[in-house]
């Protein structure tokens, strides 16, 4: 849980999930709507798989990330168990 919290922390990573909300993207795709560089988008996708909160598929030379709902549905229960108790 505590990755899950790390990967929250973050506006630019809270900004990757709203945009991977409306569709899979590529790293290109997603640097478009950021002022950083491709390598620190790189960073925060990597904290993102690494919370499970994002998956990655290999196509070809790239890599296409979408958002894995199924763990933030399982955040989501977990933090409305631990603050309706």
């Amino acid at each position: 849980m505590n990755q899950l919290f790390k990967a929250f922390a973050d506006p630019n990573r809270r900004k990757i999930l709203e945009l991977l909300k409306t569709k899979d993207m590529y790293v290109n795709e997603l640097l478009e709507h950021f002022s950083i560089t491709q390598a620190s988008l790189s960073h925060h996708l990597e904290i993102l798989r690494s919370a499970d909160l994002v998956i990655a598929e290999k196509k070809g030379q790239f890599v296409s990330y979408s958002l894995n709902t199924s763990v933030l549905e399982q955040f989501i229960a977990s933090l409305y168990t631990m603050f309706t108790k």
